[in-house]
């Protein structure tokens, strides 16, 4: 066995480790166990190699567990948790750390607190609290806020963790409209207010040329903000299985990444060269709309992955990817069951690596040209569709039948698409005329992309919903799926022969 792949196994035990833990809560006593399980391995069997790597990855299969269980310690010994469901109002100096989400009517943002005061005194507290507070007065990322309200625990609806979809961002308190009063402004990092900044003026731009529905799909396509999708738009979305195109979600960046690398490599680029011009363009992308966290992470994933594929082999890119993957969660364990993003860019560059070269070739009588890649791009969508596609179901509670030839026409157009928004909205910011010439293609490509949606959410059989979808049903579909593809790795072994 190869350094490389005792290292990947190693990589996999410690991913297995958090899981197992997310979902048993394994004791004390079990980590002991199998803790000496793998010294007795390691040191008394150290002649025998593959004896010796079995033990390291039960190592690192404890080592997993532990990581989980120190990060989910932070949630019993959080400073704000204990101030929840008093009862009483507290007051809380801190923050504004992230792009709040305006609402209609209401707007909420995340407060990294630093002074709490109570009737036993004031006293410095470290801790993350989401507030819901009414539009207007406007507050923005940066500002020092004085609020008084009551601290709760996020609530768990009938078909949604709210408390679990906090957690991950290490929010452990809600406070629903309290007094607000701005202590001062600019307390934020200078590099984000910039890019804030930015995003703001770009959509002004956007909303002065594009109206409604064109304009909500467009800000939603770009920076990930729903506010002006109606909710009759986003059940289609849903009803299509396109929702995930209106989220910066680590499978749209990895798919762009991804499509934006074939079409350099079409256009005659080196490999290292079009490797390079897609880092650069999906650097500009994460930063352009604010460089938000989960956009971050899937840049990384998706980063990753193409230096990977730059030394053309599918090894390379798997290996490079679950390193990324572990790294990550190293640093937070609990983005493995409970950030959807995480989980649907990771397992879009693995359909990529595994399935987009048997899909293209199945393909192969469509043809490729220079210009356009078409059985690439179509390859890499599907391939991403059908590893993704379990997860939507699972979390979302629908079967989208219409799915997979939705997405077959919409995403493919999604890089240049993306590319020519970007290229209005500097246009009309640097002058109105060239704005106003660009919006009309805009206007076309997106209207494209609604028409499409609006047919297929027509059809009687579109879509289903399913109720408590089964953990089964995810573990069936990637066994079949493993099958599948070990099937096809046979198969290329015969052909090499």
């Amino acid at each position: 066995m190869t350094a490389s792949k005792a290292f990947l196994f190693f990589c996999l035990s410690f991913v297995g480790g958090i899981f197992l833990d997310s979902i048993l809560k394994t004791s004390q006593l079990l980590m002991l166990g199998f803790l000496i399980l793998a010294l007795i391995l390691i040191s008394v069997l150290w002649k025998y190699k593959k004896t010796v790597i079995f033990g390291c990855c039960v190592l690192f299969l404890v080592v997993g567990m532990s990581r989980h269980q120190q990060f989910e310690s932070n949630v019993a010994g959080n400073d704000l948790g204990r101030f929840n469901g008093l009862g009483k109002n507290i007051n809380i100096v801190g923050v504004i750390d992230e792009e709040p989400d305006i609402r209609e009517k209401s707007i909420k943002f995340r407060v990294e607190a630093e002074e709490i005061s109570t009737e036993e005194g004031v006293s410095p507290v470290r801790g993350k609290v989401l507030v819901s507070a009414w539009r207007y007065p406007e507050f923005k990322y940066g500002d020092k806020l004085r609020m008084a309200g009551k601290l709760e625990v996020p609530p768990v609806f009938e078909d949604f963790n709210y408390k679990d979809y906090l957690k991950k961002d290490s929010v452990y308190s809600v406070m629903n409209f309290p007094e607000i009063e701005v202590v001062g402004h600019n307390f934020g990092n200078p590099v984000i207010s910039t890019l804030l900044s930015f995003k703001n003026k770009f959509k002004e731009v956007c909303r002065s040329f594009v109206s409604v529905p064109q304009e909500g799909l467009l800000e939603a396509l770009v920076f990930g903000d729903e506010e002006n999708i109606s909710q009759e738009w986003k059940d289609r979305f849903n009803f299509t299985g396109t929702r995930h195109i209106t989220a910066v979600s680590g499978m749209n960046i990895t798919i762009i990444a991804s499509l934006i690398m074939s079409f350099a490599l079409s256009f005659g680029l080196w490999r290292r060269q079009a490797f390079y011009l897609s880092i650069f363009l999906l650097l500009l992308y994460i930063l352009m709309i604010g460089a938000p966290a989960s956009g971050v992470r899937a840049g990384i994933m998706a980063g990753i992955f193409m230096l990977a594929q730059c030394f053309g082999r599918s090894s390379s890119s798997l290996r490079a990817v679950v390193f990324a993957a572990s790294i990550m969660l190293f640093f937070n364990p609990f983005l493995l069951t409970l950030d959807i993003g995480f989980q649907l860019s990771f397992l879009a560059i693995l359909g990529i690596i595994y399935l987009q070269p048997a899909i293209d070739n199945f393909f192969r009588v469509i043809p490729n040209p220079r210009f356009f890649p078409l059985r690439s791009t179509l390859s890499t969508t599907l391939s991403a569709q059908v590893f993704t596609l379990p997860i939507l179901i699972y979390n979302f509670g629908y079967i989208p039948l219409v799915s997979p030839f939705a997405n077959i026409l919409i995403v493919p157009f999604l890089a240049p698409i993306t590319v020519l928004i970007f290229i209005f909205g500097f246009a009309g910011m640097i002058f109105w005329g060239f704005g106003w010439v660009l919006s009309w293609p805009v206007w076309l490509c997106l209207t494209y992309i609604l028409k499409v949606i609006d047919w297929f959410s027509k059809i009687p059989w579109a879509s289903f919903g399913v109720e408590d979808v089964s953990w089964i049903f995810l573990a069936i579909f990637y066994s079949l799926v493993a099958i599948v593809i070990r099937h096809i790795e046979e198969r290329k072994k015969l052909e090499f022969l």
